[in-house]
């Protein structure tokens, strides 16, 4: 296949090219140019996915354990109580000792009983003999959330996997030429040497790490909500101010050094300074990762390198359109990151904006020296200004698609926070890190220092009530219309000239504030089966309401399902807050996001089957949350949709302990309207659901019930869960359930799968549909499977 693509390449150029040369019209060299150049992208870009699908683990091996040797090929992420890496494999072999030809992997290694506690220090370059359990590439997938398959492909990532033991071969494999390894084995002593150098309670060790190398992984997330509020999150990585300002510096070194003695007659000193200051970007963007912000100010100054000695002078749009033009030509999945667009966003937004720029003054900006240093001053702070106000306007769109919210107070933040992190933090973090220890250790603590005294102002700013703008993440005829403002609003020229179409502008901009237009009526529901994991949690909306119930599971100390998935969810679906939240039973895989989803999403009340002194009750109480026990009989109606409570028994008392095993206390939930009926049943086993079958038959609630019951699976398909009872008194016609992938459980089990088979009652799990989301309309209902992006329609009977 790829072979094809090089095929068609060849012949379009070969085809299009002399006519290019040869035909005068300049319209009809300009259409064949964009056929040719659209082409030759479409095939590079076939030929790159191509590539990347060949790597994928066969199916046929998926869930297989082998035996690895390889070396480990990036900078790894933990420590020892848990680590993941990148690994290059160079030989592996299956049971059936069958060749795998995936030749990088994405391998997770964590403390087990048989190592204790601890696991070895991982080091890039080392090279390693591993028995592990691999998969192909699988993230959850949900509306508004991260998905790991699409960072996988575009990583080149084959396959994941756990390690199950080890065994070190060399210490360092790095050959002479392998700069990339070699690069990334100097990142991590760089980091490693942060670390040590500052003490281990250091709030901000992280930043630190972050500003010097590009790895964000140690900061914590209660910080990152904080940058967030405040709107400096940008500043927290390796921007591109950085690597111009280290460009610079080279730059600066090795004019000063090559204008001694003759050496300029040589080669003039502005082609040294340029062609060093390029090598300095070139070496700071792999100390930094290869972000793409870092990427393309490497490209631009490579652009402008490679024009100063070439005596041209390019203007400011040519040298972007290059830098873009190598970073899709490098990876073309780039795109598929905020990164790409907030950087050659912000930066197109200043070049656009700034053209034949004028001041508040009126005073052109290329004249600052002919004028005295009060003005100059007013000038540079004018001009600082107002590349403040374009950023901020022209990201507005972009930050509201990736992010959902912006931050109100985003302009004073910066205004402090940029100068601080650009002058200070960073350049005594840099020379903390490249200098000797007995130096770096002060520069480190100066750094350090420097970044608390910002924390504790930038604290302030976040805790201000307006501080946060949180919308939702807006369609595309939204960001369209804000497009065309933004491009109002910062158009070049005198800003008092033009004062109205800039209003105008912004007036366009605010449909991004627009609510979603409600679509549910009253009797109408929705509920949002989120792909969770091995857990539980499902998001149900009325016209006016919404409920979530369960939390998910948890993702190691520092992780959890409220933050991965369904705060992303709610915020991406304009949901700000939850009026009842209900826990079905104090199990981690359906209580774990609690504590991060209070931090974040406002609440108005709680149910749950919980014992008095489960912690979560502690929070709800010092938040003022009111809550309530999970008893059979409890019911509440809300926009024309009933909820009622099956089980627990209505005289349970939620003591110290349970009175059983806390699987049996779970709460059962109905949400039903005139024609639907939707349960969800926690991990409710046979002694519950006997329970619940001798309330349905006191009720009655076959002979009275004519709706169609789509059911949820108790406790994920377990076997001792969905009894034969329970489903012939509910008989529902669809069922659900919500598990993980290839889970050590083996939920849902095979029998219990079996058994609604021959029910003939169609049985979805989240693995393989992703998020599911089921509409209840007065015409009839619909299910969405994320993962396939598949809708099935069933309408009234």
């Amino acid at each position: 296949m790829p072979a094809n693509y090089f095929a068609v390449t060849l012949v379009l150029i070969t085809l299009l090219l002399p006519a290019i040369f040869y035909i005068g019209h300049p319209q009809i060299k300009s259409v064949l140019v964009m056929i040719m150049t659209f082409t030759v992208g479409f095939c590079w870009n076939a030929h790159y996915a191509d590539q990347r699908l060949d790597h994928v683990l066969p199916n046929s091996l998926d869930g297989a354990e082998f035996e690895l040797i390889g070396r480990v090929d990036a900078l790894p992420q933990g420590n020892s109580q848990g680590s993941r890496f990148a690994f290059e494999v160079e030989k592996s072999t299956s049971r059936e000792n069958t060749e795998v030809f995936t030749p990088r992997i994405y391998l997770s290694w964590n403390p087990t009983w048989k190592n204790t506690n601890t696991i070895p220090e991982i080091i890039p370059g080392q090279r390693w003999n591993f028995k592990v359990k691999l998969k192909q590439p699988y993230g959850l997938l949900n509306p508004h959330t991260f998905d790991f398959e699409r960072w996988a492909f575009q990583q080149d990532y084959g396959a994941t996997g756990s390690v199950r033991s080890g065994e070190l071969l060399e210490t360092n494999a790095i050959g002479w030429f392998d700069f990339r390894l070699g690069m990334e084995r100097k990142r991590w002593q760089l980091r490693e040497k942060i670390q040590r150098l500052l003490p281990k309670d250091a709030r901000y060790q992280g930043v630190l790490v972050a500003l010097v190398l590009g790895d964000q992984n140690a900061i914590e997330q209660d910080d990152w909500r904080i940058f967030n509020a405040t709107g400096i999150g940008h500043l927290i990585s390796i921007s591109g101010l950085h690597v111009t300002m280290l460009a610079g510096v080279g730059a600066v070194i090795a004019a000063k050094v090559w204008r001694r003695r003759s050496l300029p007659l040589y080669i003039p000193v502005a082609k040294v300074a340029a062609i060093i200051g390029f090598l300095t970007a070139f070496i700071y963007t792999w100390l930094a990762g290869f972000q793409i912000p870092a990427q393309r100010t490497m490209y631009m100054v490579g652009v402008v390198a490679f024009a100063l000695w070439n005596g041209r002078n390019p203007r400011s749009f040519d040298i972007w359109w290059w830098a873009l033009f190598f970073a899709l030509l490098i990876d073309p999945m780039a795109p598929y990151t905020p990164g790409f667009w907030l950087s050659f966003g912000a930066v197109a937004a200043i070049l656009y904006s700034m053209k034949d720029s004028k001041g508040l003054l009126g005073i052109p900006t290329g004249k600052e020296l002919e004028t005295i240093w009060q003005d100059r001053i007013r000038m540079a702070l004018s001009e600082a200004s107002r590349v403040q106000a374009v950023v901020t306007i022209a990201l507005l769109p972009l930050t509201y698609y990736w992010f959902y919210q912006t931050s109100i107070v985003s302009p004073i933040a910066n205004t402090l926070a940029i100068p601080v992190v650009s002058y200070v933090v960073t350049p005594l973090a840099i020379a903390g890190a490249l200098l000797p220890e007995w130096l770096g250790e002060w520069f480190l603590k100066l750094a350090h220092l420097s970044m608390e005294y910002l924390g504790i102002a930038l604290t302030e700013f976040a805790g201000w009530p307006w501080a946060v703008h949180h919308s939702h993440e807006p369609a595309i005829w939204a960001l369209s219309i804000a497009g065309l403002g933004v491009i109002m609003a910062i158009r070049p020229g005198y800003l008092l000239d033009s004062w109205k179409s800039r209003v105008c502008g912004v007036c366009l901009s605010s449909v991004l504030f627009i609510p979603p237009l409600p679509h549910l009526k009253l009797g109408e529901f929705k509920a949002t089966v989120l792909d969770i994991g091995q857990g539980t949690a499902v998001v149900v909306q009325t016209a006016t309401k919404t409920l979530l119930y369960d939390t998910g599971p948890t993702h190691g100390a520092k992780d959890d399902a409220g933050r991965r998935v369904i705060i992303p969810f709610l915020l991406g679906s304009g949901i700000h807050e939850i009026d009842r939240l209900v826990i079905s039973h104090s199990d981690s895989d359906h209580i774990g996001g609690a504590a991060s989803l209070l931090k974040e999403i406002r609440f108005r009340s709680m149910m749950g089957s919980l014992p008095e002194n489960n912690p979560l009750l502690s929070n709800l109480n010092r938040r003022s949350i009111p809550a309530l026990p999970c008893r059979y009989g409890q019911q509440w109606e809300w926009d024309i949709v009933t909820f009622k409570v099956w089980h627990p028994d209505e005289y349970t008392n939620f003591d110290l302990e349970y009175p059983m095993k806390p699987n049996e206390m779970s709460c059962v939930l109905e949400i039903s309207n005139d024609r639907y009926s939707f349960w969800m049943t926690g991990d409710v086993e046979k002694y519950g659901e006997a329970e619940i079958v001798s309330r349905l038959v006191n009720e009655e609630y076959s002979k009275n019930n004519y709706k169609e019951v789509i059911f949820m699976a108790p406790h994920h398909g377990s076997k001792t869960s969905s009894s034969v009872g329970l489903l012939e008194a509910l008989n529902p016609s669809q069922a659900f359930a919500q598990n993980g992938h290839l889970n050590r459980y083996g939920h849902p089990h095979p029998a219990v799968t079996q058994r609604y088979q021959d029910l003939n009652v169609p049985f979805y799990q989240t693995p393989k549909t992703g998020a599911q989301i089921w509409d209840f309309k007065s015409h009839g209902f619909s299910k969405i499977d994320w993962r396939h992006r598949e809708k099935r329609i069933w309408h009234r009977k």
